[in-house]
């Protein structure tokens, strides 16, 4: 199947010997076309992972039970955080923030798991209603929840919504021009910037985190709203007629016809040709897991243990301010591929690595004398990651054929979430074994 660029300019040009006289319009409806995908994506990037992102940045809080009674938020059962051991000289809750992590990345893991096996058998619009459904119902969960175990529930929640979410959307870029995935990515990052500020700003002013959460409800709507409403229908028009093709341009994606013309699983890929392309992808997928474990290491076995006393900041702010100021830079480096494209990132696993490395000898043997460093580091941390993630994608959609594309991308998709997996397994370990030091 061509792309769908390429679908336009051959309706275009084929029109344009039969109706020579009109080709402004034809011209505008293209580019309008393009900016509401272009749009479209971006918001869909942008809601998918709000929830995700929100979890993370909320996880300090959901460990010390916030709860939030009007707009004064209070802890139970006791001040927060709960030292683990009295005489540590670290500042712990009981249990690590990277059990929040978990439970916001295993359902993911699983779904991107599975997802090359059969998921290409639902259509998308039934896969978008129940991630927007999920993304809701880990809000409501988690904010009217009265213990850990119920907000970790909400957690999961929000896991699948980002999960299946990230799986349908980069596999639906294979039918769009491949500047789709600029977007897509552009939008992801502003998810985890508006995602972790909007929780920061909010708690700040003195909202609760339960009505902080409530209030971002509508994220769902617009995730509903951008796929239904707002992006173009992919599949070329059947006729040459202007009235057929305009229909089809501005039709939106409620029905099976993307997946009655898929590139890929259209023509049913053997396992052996699965196989043959996961193995080709390898070089980009395992940097892509070393970048993340590196990343969420730090971001939920280590935020929690750089806490530094000499500040006016509490514990639970310097967390969500470490959350931020990482997912600015993911923001700002997953914007970036019109600027900056970058075709080796196993040097960008490397760079993050050794971030890793600084960053636990730093809790170890608390040398950094100032936050303000802290911070610096932080966002040059969360620059390698979004740097690492749309120039992956990008480079395999321009190295896979048509006909591969959206297996690739969806196979792909396990790699962040696989390092992010490993790490959360292996900070709990960690956290537990610092907080036990005198």
């Amino acid at each position: 199947m061509a792309g769908y660029a390429g679908s336009w300019r051959r309706l275009s040009d084929s029109e344009g010997e039969e109706t020579a006289p009109e080709p402004q319009p034809r011209l505008l409806d293209r580019r309008g076309a393009h900016w509401k995908n272009a749009v479209g994506f971006w918001l869909l990037g942008l809601c998918n992972n709000f929830s995700y992102v929100v979890m993370l940045s909320a996880a300090h809080d959901i460990l010390s039970h916030q709860r939030a009674p009007g707009n004064q938020s209070q802890v139970e059962p006791g001040p927060t955080p709960v030292p683990r051991n009295g005489s540590s000289r670290f500042d712990c809750n009981s249990v690590s923030t990277a059990a929040v992590l978990l439970a916001d990345i295993l359902p993911t893991f699983l779904i991107k798991l599975l997802a090359p096996l059969g998921l290409h058998l639902l259509p998308y619009s039934p896969r978008v209603l129940v991630s927007g459904a999920c993304a809701a119902g880990s809000f409501v969960l988690v904010a009217f929840s009265h213990s850990v175990t119920t907000s970790l529930c909400g957690v999961v929640l929000a896991s699948i919504s980002s999960g299946l979410g990230e799986v349908t959307f980069l596999s639906l870029t294979a039918f769009y021009p491949r500047a789709v995935i600029s977007w897509w990515s552009s939008g992801t990052g502003g998810a985890g910037l508006l995602g972790a500020l909007s929780y920061l700003g909010l708690t700040q002013a003195g909202l609760s985190p339960q009505h902080t959460l409530l209030s971002m409800l509508g994220i769902p709507a617009l995730l509903l709203a951008s796929y239904f409403l707002l992006l173009t229908s992919p599949a070329p028009p059947q006729s040459g007629r202007e009235e057929e093709a305009e229909t089809a341009a501005r039709q939106p994606l409620i029905n099976n016809e993307v997946s009655e013309s898929k590139p890929g699983y259209g023509t049913s890929l053997s396992l052996h040709e699965r196989w043959t392309v996961f193995k080709s992808l390898l070089h980009y997928i395992v940097p892509l897991v070393l970048i993340y474990f590196a990343e969420y290491f730090i971001n939920q076995g280590l935020f929690e243990l750089l806490y530094f006393r000499n500040t006016s900041l509490s514990h639970a702010q310097q967390y969500r301010w470490y959350q931020m100021l990482y997912q600015a830079g993911v923001f700002a480096s997953r914007s970036s591929l019109h600027c900056c494209r970058i075709r080796f990132t196993w040097a960008l696993a490397l760079l993050q690595c050794l971030n890793l490395g600084f960053l636990l000898a730093d809790v170890w043997f608390s040398f950094l004398p100032s936050i303000y460093l802290i911070f610096l580091i932080i966002l040059y941390e969360g620059l390698l990651g979004g740097a690492a993630y749309v120039n992956t994608f990008h480079n395999i959609a321009l190295e896979t054929s048509d006909k591969h594309r959206e297996f690739a991308m969806e196979a792909s998709c396990i790699s962040d979430t696989l390092g992010i997996s490993l790490s959360g397994v292996l900070a709990l370990p960690l956290h537990d074994f610092l907080c036990q030091l005198p």
